[in-house]
């Protein structure tokens, strides 16, 4: 089922222009036709269409079913921006698919991006949420600083993937818990710095390893978050 997005339909009882011009000018939807149009925050409405405006169509909503993320815990990744835009909006769109609760730019002193568009990347994760069949919509932060993410999450089990061989790492894997809150730190195409390194373990987070390739900054993002839904399988299986 075409899932619509409207943050406030229980307030409004209208979709935005997007979805009202997709509903009404693709779809050709008229009045008393039914769709499902889900909040963002964990809730699916089944509501028939009251007025087909292309513009702001109303609805009427018949009933309500929350429909909760598959997993329990909150799982975010903090990560540097690529260079590229395009390749930081393929992760948003591939993090939301995967399940995702928070995405975090993440500056650091290689940074190749040092500013982020969030309303562009949260339009590609709206649209990512409606075609995995989802309810929740992830939050997504402005730029942060590595100093102030390192502050995040303090109760979670907080881990720092990079490169530099010479400073000790064990498998990620091996370092996951599952089933529990996790911060997961990414750095940026040139990698975390020595001393980004030391800071970040001294505020308790557990170096990880993601293999022995060298893994583009996206792939290892979705690397990462990958494997703790795989782990987290493993222990609800």
């Amino acid at each position: 089922m075409i899932q619509f997005f409207a943050p406030d339909i229980k307030e409004t009882l209208e979709l935005p222009e997007s979805d009202s011009r997709h509903a009404v000018k693709v779809l050709r939807m008229r009045e008393g036709d039914e769709l499902q149009v889900i909040d963002g925050r964990g809730t699916a409405y089944t509501c028939r269409l009251a007025d087909a405006h292309h513009k702001h169509a109303a609805v009427e909503i018949i009933s309500s079913t929350p429909m909760p993320l598959p997993w329990k815990q909150n799982l975010a990744v903090a990560v540097a921006p690529t260079k590229h835009n395009d390749r930081m909006e393929w992760l948003v769109e591939k993090m939301t698919e995967v399940g995702v609760n928070t995405i975090i730019p993440l500056l650091c002193e290689r940074s190749e991006r040092r500013e982020i568009k969030t309303e562009r990347l949260e339009k590609i994760a709206i649209s990512a949420m409606k075609q995995s069949l989802k309810a929740t919509l992830p939050t997504i932060m402005g730029m942060t600083p590595l100093r102030e993410v390192i502050k995040m999450m303090p109760e979670a089990q907080r881990v720092v993937a990079y490169c530099d061989p010479t400073i000790p790492r064990i498998d990620f894997a091996q370092s996951y818990q599952p089933g529990l809150d996790t911060l997961i730190l990414i750095g940026p195409e040139g990698d975390f710095s020595p001393s980004e390194i030391e800071h970040t373990l001294a505020a308790g987070f557990r170096p990880v390893t993601l293999g022995d390739n060298r893994l583009r900054t996206e792939t290892a993002a979705l690397y990462a978050l990958s494997a703790c839904h795989i782990l987290d399988s493993k222990l609800l299986s």
